[in-house]
């Protein structure tokens, strides 16, 4: 059994080969290269500023290459947290935003901790394309105002109110920063079919940044709008410390936890399933197995660090990942240096990052938006099960005209219904009487086997419940067992050789009918009962209530059993 925490940087640092170093060092270069554009823009789409993505994705990155529990993990800000950053930034400020990255941070830690690693990879795959989708076309719709030049201050939060401010001011479009913004789209198109090693949006970023120079120093284009315009970019790391936060009037401490909890939630389950699903797909590629505990733990270490520098929240980015793994990283000594880079942009291209134009950062995050839409697998999904199409149909437009943390509940409410759905129509219960085909249902016969059909003593039923008997099946099976008492039966087998698991409320079904068949004068018998069930039944105190003898292991001896009540003679083998 993997151990709950076992970074992957020092339990391979013994087996590391000096013949991997210069490949590590590459392609953690490399990498840091293309995370420059993505995490000034995530920075800065999310509400915060550039520093503070580059920030995020300094010390997240730093803490998840030396705690994660994968070897080519890249950690920093992402696209899927833009939206619920900037909701919490409006309703709660800055402030806010910190504490919900740091409870955040804390439930993914307990999720790590108590092993439920495994259990996230379970989100149904049409939540996942559901909200994933629904995030794209946010982030398509939040970056028109500085695509087309609108200008617009403080525009709202909600789709349908952002659409609707676009459209009164839309007399405001900038030609100039539109021109920028469809090059830059143009440029990051058209790259991957030049070189694939370099990436477009940091050819796009240079190359427009440099013309924007140009018009404005010699074209006296003043009209286009910089980074250097909206923001104050450090000149260094900053240095540790706690944001001055307020209460608002009459509020307590506990009231904002409270608040917060429900964003700090989707946080932990966003980076939770992104970083998860990330290293699933670094694992096909590498041949590696990850640590799914582990890389909670250290993604919950980042969450809980990054928001004291002014970062904000982080996770395993995919496409970062990649990018690592396709340049030959192979170690989390990869992704450190990719935080090298970083942290010398910080340090010494602060200037130039001013330089940057905001439309061309807009082309940039409306191709993430594009990459992160799925639109195929979005088609692909409407001609598969109609249920599944609608679990993604109404996640998606639940994250687009509500919120994300919304989104994710009723997904994942939905989901689970379908589930029980399913489940519920997949056991099977069965009735015989008379007489009882033993390689019905099996494959006995397929061995050449023909067994020699069993019989059912008078006044006697069996029934075979086939699969799970959990509240869903345990419902179904009452409905059915009602008419006890209807006619003249004496006894009633319950066959359960093909039940795994029982709940509470099967348990509670089976009393109930043990009481009413007690009362019509049948007695209840319980066949094929493994050990697992036993013990569930004898803690519930159903064994003593029905009767040792009357639960057997296998179904001849509840035949035999059966027999002794009608008065039949019936070997018991």
């Amino acid at each position: 059994m993997n151990s709950v925490f076992a970074p992957k940087f020092f339990t391979g640092i013994k087996d590391y080969k000096r013949a991997q170093f210069p490949k590590d060092l590459m392609a953690g270069a490399i990498t840091g290269v293309v995370a420059i554009p993505l995490a000034i823009a995530f920075g800065i789409a999310s509400g915060v500023g550039p520093s503070e993505g580059l920030v995020t994705a300094i010390v997240a990155g730093f803490l998840i290459s030396l705690l994660g529990g994968t070897k080519v993990q890249i950690g920093g800000p992402t696209g899927a947290f833009i939206i619920i950053i900037y909701g919490i930034i409006q309703q709660h400020g800055l402030s806010g935003l910190m504490i919900a990255t740091i409870m955040a941070g804390i439930l993914l830690i307990l999720m790590g901790v108590f092993r439920l690693g495994n259990v996230i990879k379970f989100v149904p795959y049409p939540i996942i394309i559901g909200f994933t989708a629904g995030i794209a076309l946010t982030i398509f719709s939040t970056q028109m105002n500085d695509l087309f030049g609108l200008g617009i201050e403080n525009a709202p939060a909600d789709f349908l109110h952002k659409w609707a401010c676009y459209a009164e001011h839309w007399q405001n479009i900038n030609f100039w920063a539109l021109g920028i913004g469809l090059c830059s789209l143009g440029i990051i198109i058209v790259t991957p079919y030049v070189s694939k090693k370099i990436p477009g949006s940091l050819i796009a970023i240079v190359v427009m940044t440099f013309i924007c120079w140009l018009l404005r120093e010699f074209g006296g284009v003043e009209s286009i709008t910089t980074i250097g315009d909206l923001y104050t970019l450090p000149s260094g790391m900053p240095k540790p410390q706690l944001p001055a936060m307020e209460l608002a009037e009459g509020q307590t401490w506990l009231q904002l936890v409270q608040t917060l909890f429900p964003s700090a939630f989707t946080i932990a389950m966003l980076g939770a399933i992104e970083s998860l699903l990330s290293a699933m797909v670094a694992d096909g590629v590498i041949g590696d197995e990850h640590n799914s505990n582990t890389e909670l733990i250290a993604q919950g270490i980042a969450n809980i660090a990054t928001p004291f520098f002014g970062g904000i929240p982080a996770t395993g980015a995919i496409a970062r990942t990649m990018t690592n793994i396709n340049n030959g990283g192979r170690s989390p000594l990869a992704g450190i240096v990719h935080v090298a880079v970083l942290l010398l942009v910080l340090l010494l291209m602060g200037p130039l990052v001013g330089l940057i134009p905001m439309a061309c950062l807009a082309g940039v995050l409306i191709m993430v938006s594009y990459n992160m839409s799925g639109w195929r697998t979005f088609v692909w999904l409407a001609k598969n099960p109609k249920s599944d199409f609608v679990v993604m149909l109404v996640t998606f437009v639940l994250t687009v005209i509500f919120n994300l943390t919304v989104a994710i509940e009723v997904g994942l409410l939905l989901a689970v219904a379908l589930f029980l759905k399913r489940t519920n129509e997949a056991t099977v219960i069965r009735t015989f009487s008379g007489e009882l085909d033993p390689g019905k249902n099996n494959d006995l016969r397929l061995h050449g086997q023909d067994l020699e059909k069993l019989h059912i003593p008078a006044h006697t039923e069996v029934y075979e419940i086939d699969g799970p008997y959990f509240f869903g099946i345990a419902n179904k099976f009452d409905e059915i067992s009602r008419h006890i008492g209807m006619d003249d039966q004496r006894v009633r087998i319950i066959r359960m050789r093909k039940v795994s698991f029982i709940d509470s409320t099967g348990m509670h079904n089976l009393e109930q009918l043990y009481r009413r068949s007690k009362n019509c004068g049948i007695q209840l018998v319980l066949s094929g009962v493994n050990q697992h069930i036993y013990k569930a039944l004898d803690k519930a105190g159903l064994v003593a209530l029905i009767g040792k003898e009357n639960i057997r292991d296998h179904i001849n001896g509840a035949l035999s059993r059966a027999g002794e009540i009608v008065g039949e003679d019936i070997p018991a083998n």
